[in-house]
């Protein structure tokens, strides 16, 4: 069984892995023992402890506050940072959560209102801790798939007793780890540089990652890991936390008074507040949590694999993308039926497979100062309506995509003018405007039908096979249409909101290709990759910073579910030029297509394109649904390398970047990892036959560097 319960230990077995804790006192969750499979704990952390104290252990006795608790809580004598924090009707904050009872369940119960994983082959404890004075219940749910090596945890608050309570804090998920002698990885940056990696040994206090952004923003991502000191990509303990969320979150850990480290993950505390009449329920959103023993690059490609059978569903997931090309980076907002129709004509010269119209197709959008919120079409640049053009484009054998922004509002809007209060705002107060737009306020259900409907319209009307939904500001003035005791359950409220606006949308149009998109990568997270498969990776389409971009992304997410184009040179973002082959080969790490006027390349180049979506088309399989391995970190050196591997080991597609040339270079070597080190393989470019095991332990001959940015793609296939 993968989950048992035996002498007091819940011990929850994947194939390579093992979770197990144990109720202290037959009251407690106390956490013992997260790592490689092992078949039973036999030392608890009770016994431990009775030895380590030389007396009698008694949890009257004995504060919880040396405890490796599974949901430790503020307002009793654990005072260290907790997983719930409440406060009661009268005011006070004590709380003393006690085993009731426990069950084990076939698959994954669904998170009401909130995207989370499939539990197909999935098994679920559930455990009831309960407040004997307030009957405040807490669910810990413990979800895992055997063959996956993933734990997913949460918490279902439900308030059983005759007062109304305040949740102030409610995290998915915390662990306790014995000692601190580890160090943290944390994905933070900025727009056009996201998902940065940080890597530092933990010290006394608290670190981590938070945004009160509203979203999972730029700036930090939900995602952070726990390493040992020696752990690199191939060697060594990592610990994966990944919340399954799209808004505020806290991602932290911190080292107490006995060099004990605990980790917890889940909704920002900070300006959160959620009001828990008798008889309601709030839940958590899920946190999925992977070990490996091999390094981070085996914890990867163990997200990965979940992701691919567990996050992306419906009709795209495991599938093959079409290869796109987005007018924007052409056209801009200066575009008519006729340009976008000869652009469209060259993109199918070349093998593209889909034609995608950006902002600028509606209302009176001539520039970003308008109209957003009508969602209708702008005849002056589309004489004869959106669906003559989309008519147009499938004649042409392309499929049609569109560009929408729903969460937005644009003051100078008929949308606007005739509800000036659908907004987020406060009363009285300036109304702070950012990119000459406002947000809308998803707590409103006249808003959501308003949005599905006028969006839903849309994509109708324009028959359209793809959609890139935008948001390209977060939220700034915190004021919704909720009681003033509810104000600081805006954040929570707007997240559900949004999703139940892209559950509803995206179920109504099973066949579309949905790609989210957040000024570039603001908004990359497992929650909206449950709802749309792919994420646009960044505003930054330069090929170099690409290599960095995509690098780190790579830790948490698989090449499917990140969008990457080539675009044109200088880039748009800085300035930099990069040869052709060298974008294509960064862009193909992703969901491939193109941001750029084909019809100004010269011939050469067109024919370079022909060729290179040839090549997409062939491997893209691989590349998306491969075994994926960092060869070269573009953070710390002047290289990036990665590669592809098929499941069976028998096709690998590696792909190499220089970053600058230097003069009298010698022949250089690239290990590479992931092959059969008994097959022997053909490198089709050149013909020549290597070991498995000699690419991996010598390694492959790579091409001197003559230019800056050169990029090198090896397609080996086994004999």
């Amino acid at each position: 069984m993968p989950i048992t319960f035996e002498s007091g230990c819940f011990h929850l077995k994947t194939a390579h892995t093992s979770y197990v804790f144990e109720l202290a006192g037959g009251k407690y969750p106390v956490h013992l023992y997260w790592g490689p499979s092992v078949r039973a704990v036999h030392d608890t952390m009770i016994r431990r402890l009775t030895r380590f104290t030389e007396e009698t252990f008694s949890l009257h006795e004995q504060s919880l506050d040396s405890l490796p608790l599974e949901c430790p809580v503020f307002g009793g004598s654990d005072l260290r940072p907790g997983m719930i924090h409440l406060i009661h009707s009268d005011g006070t904050h004590a709380l003393d959560l006690v085993y009731e009872s426990h069950e084990i369940l076939p698959g994954k119960p669904d998170i009401p209102g909130m995207p989370s994983a499939l539990g197909d082959g999935a098994e679920t404890l559930i455990i009831t801790l309960r407040d004997r004075l307030s009957n405040i219940s807490a669910d810990l749910l413990y979800t895992i798939w055997p063959d996956l090596d993933v734990l997913a945890r949460r918490i279902r608050i439900r308030n059983d007793g005759g007062n109304t309570a305040f949740i102030e804090q409610a995290m998915s998920v915390s662990v306790d780890f014995e000692a601190c002698d580890l160090d943290l990885l944390t994905l933070s940056g900025a727009w056009a540089r996201e998902r940065e990696p940080s890597r530092r040994p933990l010290y006394p206090g608290i670190q981590g990652v938070s945004t009160e952004r509203g979203a999972s923003s730029h700036q930090t991502s939900p995602f952070m890991v726990l390493l040992s000191h020696d752990t690199t990509e191939s060697s060594g303990n990592a610990y994966g936390f990944a919340l399954c969320y799209s808004g505020s979150f806290s991602a932290s850990v911190n080292v107490d008074q006995f060099g004990m480290a605990r980790a917890s993950m889940g909704i920002n505390p900070f300006n959160f507040r959620w009001k828990l009449t008798p008889g309601t329920v709030f839940d958590t959103p899920d946190a999925y949590l992977v070990f490996s023993d091999h390094g981070l690059g085996e914890m990867s490609r163990r997200y990965h694999t979940f992701i691919h059978r567990c996050i992306t569903r419906g009709t795209f997931a495991l599938a093959s993308r079409p290869l796109l090309i987005n007018n924007w980076e052409a056209t801009y907002f200066d575009f008519n039926e006729e340009k976008l129709l000869s652009l469209a004509r060259c993109a199918k010269e070349v093998g593209i497979d889909l034609f995608v119209l950006d902002d600028g197709w509606f209302g009176k959008r001539n520039t970003d100062h308008c109209s957003l919120g009508d969602w209708v079409d702008d005849l002056g640049k589309l004489p004869h309506g959106l669906r003559h053009l989309s008519d147009s484009i499938h004649e042409l054998g392309l499929k049609f995509g569109l560009w929408v922004e729903p969460e937005m509002i644009s003051p100078d809007s008929d949308l606007y003018r005739a509800h000036p209060d659908w907004c987020i705002h406060v009363e009285g107060r300036e109304r702070l405007e950012s990119r000459f737009q406002l947000v809308l306020d998803l707590t409103r259900k006249e808003v959501r039908d308003y949005i599905v409907t006028v969006i839903t319209d849309a994509l109708i009307r324009g028959n359209v096979d793809y959609v890139k939904w935008d948001m390209n500001r977060n939220i700034s003035m915190w004021g919704a249409a909720l009681p003033p005791d509810q104000q600081q359950e805006m954040g929570h409220r707007y997240i559900l909101g949004l999703y139940d606006i892209m559950t509803r949308i995206t179920g109504r149009f099973p066949h579309v290709l949905f790609e989210s998109c957040a000024g570039g990568g603001g908004r990359f997270d497992l929650g909206i990759l449950c709802l749309m498969p792919q994420t646009w990776c960044s505003d930054d389409t330069d090929a170099w910073m690409r290599c960095r971009i995509e690098s780190s992304t790579s830790l948490l997410f698989p090449p499917s579910a990140m969008g990457a184009h080539v675009s044109a040179v200088p880039n748009h973002q800085t300035g930099r030029l990069t040869p052709l082959a060298t974008r294509a080969a960064v862009a193909m790490c992703g969901t491939f297509g193109y941001e750029l006027d084909l019809q100004k390349l010269p011939p050469e180049e067109l024919e370079s394109i022909r060729e290179i979506n040839k090549r997409v088309h062939e491997w893209q399989r691989i590349l998306f649904y491969g075994d994926f391995y960092r060869l070269k970190n573009p953070y710390e050196s002047n290289e990036a390398a990665w590669m592809s591997v098929r499941s069976d080991r028998r096709e690998a597609i590696v792909t190499h970047v220089y970053a600058q040339a230097f003069p009298q270079q010698k022949p250089r070597l690239l290990r590479l990892a992931g092959l059969d080190p008994d097959l022997d393989y053909t490198d089709t470019e050149t013909g020549k036959v290597y070991g498995g095991d000699e690419l991996m332990q010598r390694g492959y001959p790579l091409s001197v560097a003559w230019n800056d940015y050169m990029a090198q793609q090896i397609h080996l296939i086994a004999i």
